[in-house]
């Protein structure tokens, strides 16, 4: 199994566009089969944190890469690159 871990900082002021984008993220769940599990959060607001975190796993690492070539993925991903400031990711097998 792979775990693929992200996480985002956005612009100041982009809150509905962030929600656009995770709802987006989250519409993908059933949608793309490779997708074992899916888990999506958003931070309290502390200082310094990352605003939002993707968790999801993936039976093969080349469903993990299926996943990321998906032109549903790449359509999503597209709003995300539009706003956000950081990006940090973890991909790892359990």
């Amino acid at each position: 199994m792979v775990k693929h871990i992200v996480m985002w900082k956005f612009r100041e002021g982009t809150q509905a566009q962030m929600r656009e984008f995770l709802d987006g993220l989250e519409s993908l769940r059933g949608q793309i089969p490779q997708i074992v599990e899916m888990e999506i959060g958003v931070d309290w607001g502390a200082k310094g944190n990352y605003d939002a975190v993707l968790v999801s796993v993936f039976r093969t690492r080349e469903d993990l890469e299926a996943y990321k070539s998906d032109p549903r993925h790449v359509a999503v991903s597209a709003l995300c690159k539009s706003i956000r400031t950081d990006r940090v990711a973890v991909d790892y097998e359990f």
